[in-house]
């Protein structure tokens, strides 16, 4: 089940109401994955896409009102975990509210005639690149040349009608930019997911009726055991890690920060668990309490 948030407004000159259209933040340009995750996860619904070029430039969207919502990648199965983002989520006063899980198709797209043979470079994001480098393989003569995104990489290649160049994007940027695509599918594995989160002003919570998963950070020192004991205490109260990650903190004495993903049965048995962890951590914060994403195809 997807949450579905509905915004009414009320004209002050009318006193009608009407539903408005949500804003919806996302890294990258139109026809970036980010915008067919958030209409994966919004479902039928009217919203309007407001592009941003950082991640951090998203948070700044919703922290200043600007948008009602915010998309964000946090990890691909073949490429791993977006690290900086873990931190610019424990620093933010925004929340997770949801996440999709999108599988990721990444197409060889160029100008309309172009041929394979014509393509000397390829530009797109760093993880795009690399989850589709065996593919390139084959062809010594082109040029992977990292970007900012897959989307704003296909729409230089129609606003400048770059001949020569190719770019590795999806199939709604392809169509959005009237762009050729030269090779479908050159993911190097089939298998290829990346999990995007849904994000929210704090405050702005998940009704807990739905609510079983959390995302939540804590920091320890780096002594013997210590981590050990987390984790025998999730388990005593019967959550289950569906990921961890480890980051060392920057001027700390071999401290590491951890955000660990909880799988959540029983929610008063999660909140006792965060009870019974909090002497044993330092900085204690929750990121997000939602519900498991579903997984989506393109």
């Amino acid at each position: 089940m997807i949450l579905y948030y509905i915004l009414i407004i009320r004209s002050r000159k009318t006193g009608i109401f009407y539903v408005q259209m949500k804003k919806i933040a996302i890294q990258g340009g139109y026809g970036a994955f980010h915008e067919l995750a958030a209409h994966k996860y919004f479902g039928g619904e009217e919203i309007e896409i407001l592009p941003r070029e950082t991640f951090r430039d998203l948070l700044s969207s919703l922290k200043h009102q600007k948008s009602d919502f915010g998309i964000m990648a946090i990890e691909n199965s073949l490429a791993g975990s977006i690290l900086p983002n873990y931190t610019l989520l424990k620093e933010t006063p925004m929340r997770i509210i949801g996440e999709v899980y999108l599988r990721i198709e990444q197409n060889l797209v160029a100008l309309k005639g172009t041929s394979l043979d014509d393509i000397i470079e390829v530009y797109s994001h760093p993880m795009a690149i690399l989850q589709c480098s065996r593919y390139f393989d084959q062809f010594p003569h082109i040029r992977l040349i990292e970007s900012a995104d897959t989307a704003l990489s296909a729409k230089e290649i129609h606003d400048k009608k770059l001949g020569n160049i190719g770019a590795i994007a999806s199939r709604l940027a392809a169509e959005k930019y009237d762009l050729e695509i030269i090779a479908a599918g050159i993911e190097t594995n089939k298998m290829n997911y990346t999990r995007f989160l849904i994000l929210r002003e704090n405050g702005k919570s998940v009704q807990q009726a739905i609510v079983d998963k959390a995302s939540i950070h804590f920091a320890l020192a780096h002594k013997t055991g210590s981590l050990s004991k987390i984790l025998s205490i999730l388990s005593y109260y019967e959550l289950n890690l569906a990921k961890i990650q480890s980051m060392p903190i920057i001027g700390g004495d071999w401290e590491y920060q951890f955000y660990v993903d909880l799988e959540i049965e029983d929610y008063d048995m999660y909140l006792k668990s965060l009870e019974a962890i909090r002497p044993f951590t330092s900085g204690l914060g929750i990121m997000g309490e939602y519900e498991k994403g579903k997984v989506y195809f393109e």
